[in-house]
């Protein structure tokens, strides 16, 4: 069974959005950090309201940001098929951070929704990144992650594979 991705949209940017690219990067993770195809991952597409709301209720910011994770926890009692790895979590990105992020790091905005789907997958496998050391190793594991993927259409023609970087969490 392949590593299942829901992936939800705001109706905004629904024509903006390429599914396909977001649904490699969930696997190219999954895949990189060696759990069982059997994976379930909802990825949502948000806007700054509400992401900013999310960020409140949560984590008491009452600000957006670009990238929220929420790991998925099953009931002990839930009885799950051998290899079964499970449901991860949520994964919310803002379009707007990203879109922005994108045009502070020059590259396209479909690149830095990977990237941002990238880091909340990780964050739902255990990744931390609230100290200097758990950053680097998050970043140096994002950036592998991300070089594995096929390169990104570019809107200025060409395409954009390299390791851009990215703004995430600034």
């Amino acid at each position: 069974m392949p590593v299942l991705v829901d992936v939800q949209v705001a109706p905004q940017y629904e024509t903006l959005v390429d599914q396909a690219l977001l649904r490699q990067a969930v696997a190219a993770t999954v895949q990189h950090q060696g759990l069982q195809e059997d994976t379930e991952v909802t990825l949502v597409i948000t806007d700054d309201e509400g992401i900013r709301t999310l960020n409140f209720e949560f984590r008491d910011l009452d600000m957006p940001t670009d990238v929220l994770a929420f790991p998925g926890t099953l009931d002990e009692n839930f009885v799950t098929p051998e290899g079964y790895s499970g449901y991860l979590g949520d994964v919310v990105i803002s379009y707007p951070r990203a879109e922005e992020q994108a045009h502070l790091a020059g590259h396209p905005v479909e690149r830095e929704l990977q990237l941002l789907t990238i880091h909340g997958v990780l964050h739902l496998m255990g990744f931390d990144d609230a100290d200097e050391a758990g950053w680097r190793r998050m970043m140096e594991v994002q950036d592998e992650i991300l070089a594995s993927l096929a390169p990104v259409p570019s809107s200025k023609g060409g395409t954009q594979g390299e390791q851009e970087g990215s703004a995430i969490g600034q």
